[in-house]
């Protein structure tokens, strides 16, 4: 980098020499009026030499730099969305600027340069915050020109998911995404995916697991071509934490946040995103069983009352059966008592059927 500083320095040197040269033998005809021009050349190109060897990286190399770095950060949709926007802004100048050229000078000088300044700042910036809503639009406008497609111009059909690192360890998001039930395009933003590489070489093993389980998620994810999913290179500037980038990157989008985190599902709701959580779909699709209904249940160990025996659907729904313990390894039927919903799921309080006690007995 040092290098290449002092290359632009010694470029600078050069060009702010022959500026100089030529502007002090241009001012000392008109201020001086002297007949022996040299030496006021000589002695304006030395110092707009120095000048130019120590400012010439400040006005050349570093704001390129600069602009490199910072659009290494920015997605690609980020910018195309930004060089459409200026290209509305500059055109919406340009009609402008016709009835302005008619204005009587210096306005008809001005403020064409004003316009243009003014509405490519606006296109870009406005481009730039509803990108989420101009894919989506674009989208479904691209969609309904399919033949055979129809309806796609529904709200929210087309609208963006992000993906929290919890959902994709958990793993159930592939057979739920095969079913259709998810609408949108699911998207996994770089910092979840850093994230996910993060524990996968965590040194902990049980984490390493984890991280490895998730990246094989990811995996499936990718190879389904029924799942409409994108790895987007967007990041959120001054936020460190992980959840709090999902939150202001779905306020940005407009889009909803997917996860199984409860944490995340209560600040995302206090901020008005809208969440999707897995663990409460996960229990609103569990059977319904009322009171006074049978089934068959297997009794795989005791209960942490006396006598009682724990079995499990086939959904992972607890059921406790009274008097169970004695049945402890076979698959008797049961009949209902009592339906508990609590914080980590349902809980199903039965009894053992008569008939069965009697042959017990």
């Amino acid at each position: 980098m040092k290098k290449i500083a002092l290359i632009f320095r010694f470029i600078g040197f050069i060009i702010f020499a022959a500026a100089g040269y030529y502007l002090g033998n241009l001012l000392s005809g008109i201020l001086f009026n002297t007949s022996d021009p040299l030496p006021y050349a000589v002695g304006t190109a030395v110092i707009l030499a120095v000048l130019g060897f120590l400012v010439m990286p400040y006005i050349s190399l570093y704001p390129i730099n600069w602009v490199r770095s910072y659009l290494t950060k920015v997605s690609g949709g980020t910018l195309v969305s930004a060089l459409i926007g200026l290209v509305i802004g500059l055109i919406i100048a340009a009609l402008i600027s016709l009835p302005i050229s008619f204005l009587p000078s210096p306005f008809s000088d001005v403020l064409p340069f004003v316009a243009a300044v003014l509405f490519g700042y606006l296109g870009v910036a406005i481009a730039t915050s509803r990108q989420g809503e101009l894919h989506d639009y674009f989208s479904s406008v691209r969609k309904s020109t399919k033949p055979g497609v129809h309806d796609t111009n529904k709200p929210g059909r087309d609208k963006s998911i992000l993906i929290d690192t919890s959902v994709i360890i958990d793993g159930r998001i592939v057979d739920i995404a095969k079913t259709g039930f998810i609408p949108g395009n699911l998207v996994i933003p770089r910092f979840v995916l850093n994230e996910l590489q993060y524990i996968a070489d965590s040194a902990e093993n049980i984490r390493r697991q984890r991280g490895r389980r998730g990246m094989e998620v990811l995996s499936n994810l990718q190879k389904d071509r029924s799942i409409n999913i994108t790895i987007a290179d967007i990041d959120v500037e001054g936020v460190r934490e992980v959840d709090e980038k999902l939150i202001m990157l779905a306020r940005q989008m407009q889009a909803s946040i997917l996860t199984n985190d409860f944490n995340l599902n209560r600040v995302a709701e206090l901020q008005g995103v809208r969440v999707l959580n897995i663990n409460e779909l996960a229990n609103a699709v569990k059977s319904i069983l009322l009171p006074g209904e049978e089934l068959l249940i297997k009794v795989i160990q005791e209960g942490k009352e006396q006598g009682q025996g724990v079995g499990y659907m086939d959904d992972g729904t607890m059921v406790v059966v009274e008097d169970g313990k004695a049945f402890v390894g076979s698959e008797i039927p049961v009949s209902v008592t009592k339906v508990l919903q609590t914080a980590a799921g349902r809980m199903i309080f039965s009894k053992p059927e008569k008939s069965n006690n009697s042959g017990k007995k």
